[in-house]
């Protein structure tokens, strides 16, 4: 393959992650015209349109979806052979790293994945974006993240998943409020905060949907981040997990958390990278440093004896 081809690969790759021939060019340190020259360049190689331009976005085709997985992996082997090195140094890294997580997410694992960072002694500049579970697996393979958490299932043979905690639900709600004893009739006459599954958490709409609970849902939110706070100052209820519910807990004593009279197990959390032979040493690091410090013990063991 000769420097133009690779080149050319190079730009296509840096196309679809960024959607747009003017940041393209910045990120390649080249000019406008030269991306679009060389984009029909390919598009003639390939026969096919690649990207079609939507508003001020660049889509790419079927075709180009079907393509940047194996070109993403390749150009990451030659940079790797060419400019890289078997060990990487966490101390000497400034790069950034992007880290998708929802909001409970933030609050119950961002403490521990910080307090890792330190204890490596590593300094990047670590970019959190707001998880939305829908579009985990474009944001992960386009590298618009680097790593992801979340409980949504999903099974692209274009990522890499690990568990790392199980998730069980409860019930939060004030001390000065507290739920009766757990049977088929505790929430009778209590109101429901409901919040929005954007990050991946369907159980508790679920089952206030399916135990006829949905009537007596007074608020709806788009984040966890004020619910303890609205709990402490009224006699509401939330369904969320229990990890989540004993770091309310913590900032908020007053708070009370009861078991649920259903069967409150959803699916695990995952830690979601693309594919090892796509990602860099700086990201193979950090996907261990979060898994180490987010990890809960049975998923660990399991990590180790895998």
């Amino acid at each position: 393959m000769s420097l133009a081809d690779l080149n050319q690969l190079r730009t296509f790759v840096t196309l679809y992650e960024l959607r747009s021939v003017t940041a393209t060019a910045e990120r390649l340190h080249v000019t406008q015209p030269t991306v679009s020259y060389t984009l029909r360049r390919l598009r003639a190689q390939f026969g096919d349109e690649l990207f079609r331009r939507e508003g001020h976005d660049m889509v790419p085709t079927g075709k180009a979806t079907q393509l940047f997985g194996p070109l993403h992996a390749a150009l990451a082997q030659i940079d790797e052979t060419v400019g890289g090195s078997d060990v990487f140094e966490p101390t000497t890294f400034r790069g950034e790293l992007v880290l998708g997580l929802t909001s409970i997410g933030e609050q119950t694992f961002l403490p521990p994945i910080m307090a890792a960072l330190a204890r490596e002694g590593a300094d990047p500049h670590l970019q959190v974006e707001r998880l939305d579970a829908d579009a985990v697996e474009d944001s992960l393979v386009r590298g618009t993240i680097d790593l992801a958490m979340t409980v949504s299932l999903i099974g692209s043979p274009r990522l890499w998943r690990t568990l790392v905690r199980a998730v069980e639900y409860v019930a939060l709600c004030s001390g000065a409020h507290p739920l009766p004893e757990t049977g088929p009739d505790m929430f009778a006459g209590r109101r429901f905060v409901r919040v929005s599954a954007r990050g991946g958490h369907v159980f508790p709409l679920q089952a206030l949907t399916e135990n006829s609970l949905m009537g007596q849902v007074s608020l709806t939110v788009e984040e966890y981040a004020t619910v303890p706070a609205v709990l402490e100052a009224t006699d509401l209820v939330v369904l969320l997990p229990r990890h989540v519910a004993e770091v309310f807990r913590g900032w908020f004593p007053g708070l009370h958390i009861a078991d649920l009279p259903w069967p409150g197990q959803s699916t695990p959390v995952s830690l979601y990278t693309r594919n090892d032979a796509s990602l860099s040493p700086a990201q193979r690091w950090f996907r261990s440093v979060v898994f180490e410090a987010v990890a809960a013990g049975e998923y660990r063991t399991a990590a180790v004896a895998g």
